[in-house]
């Protein structure tokens, strides 16, 4: 039978993984749609349909396990987690991130430390763009992990080797075979970038992650074991405030207008 505070939990959960105004929509469908209908009043309501096969998993579960709690009571737990989500999200820490010489004056958090405490952290989704990657185990791991416990993976990369005449995506080759497999791979496509006076493409430089729209990564550092570990590399960490989902939001803007193209 499901409690209360089970009730609250399950609830929480399903916030951190959706927008607020999709929790709100999802609460007045249970203030107001007889039982009978809740399902198809749901779909209406909730048309991307990843959120809303996570919403139907959980009223399926408040049907099944906690049948005896109110519809209202339901209402009420999605719009106080809503809430409880949307004001952490609006509370933003920010850590440095270095790899380099420690000049025993301030202590930093690791680049490749940082950037798995963000994949490890992911729910729903993760963003990774960089200019470079090669030989990143560890990341690898933390990608395949996260897809496996059904994390959508997007990767956005430079592919410099198509820039170079050479093989489009041997860049791809880097991530590993199970990561190129359980993500969505972009790239910029030398036809749609500027050029300098000398004819020289612009370049995808960018070195980013992303996670659920609540964690963000920027740093220095590309994804390579020499960034990781000798280089001298500065970044931050972020979570929470609006930045995380601003970065999301822009390189999904360029997927949907065609500026990155999928490989």
């Amino acid at each position: 039978m499901l409690s209360e505070r089970q009730l609250a939990e399950s609830a929480y959960v399903l916030a951190c993984g959706l927008p607020g105004s999709v929790l709100e929509s999802v609460a007045q469908a249970l203030l107001t749609a007889p039982e009978a209908m809740l399902r198809a009043e749901i779909s209406k309501r909730v048309p991307q349909h990843h959120n809303r096969d996570l919403v139907l998993t959980f009223l399926d579960q408040w049907r099944t396990e906690g049948s005896h709690l109110s519809g209202q009571a339901v209402a009420v737990a999605l719009q106080t987690a809503a809430i409880s989500v949307q004001t952490q999200r609006e509370s933003q820490s920010v850590e440095l991130v270095w790899t380099g010489p420690d000049a025993g004056v301030t202590t930093f958090r690791r680049t490749e430390q940082a950037i798995l405490q963000l994949l490890d952290a992911a729910r729903d989704r993760i963003t990774l763009v960089s200019f470079t990657v090669y030989s990143i185990p560890n990341v690898a791991r933390s990608l395949i992990r996260a897809a496996q416990r059904g994390v959508r993976l997007t990767v956005i990369i430079e592919t410099p080797d198509k820039l170079g005449g050479e093989h489009e995506y041997s860049t791809i080759r880097a991530l590993g075979d199970e990561v190129a497999a359980c993500a969505t791979l972009y790239y910029w496509p030398k036809e749609h970038r500027a050029v300098s006076d000398s004819n020289k493409p612009g370049l995808l430089h960018v070195k980013c992650a992303v996670a659920d729209g609540e964690w963000l990564f920027l740093s220095s550092a590309n994804l390579t074991q020499q960034a990781f570990t000798i280089n001298m590399e500065l970044g931050t960490l972020i979570r929470g405030g609006t930045m995380p989902a601003r970065v999301e939001q822009q390189f999904e803007g360029l997927v949907r207008s065609g500026e990155l193209r999928a490989v």
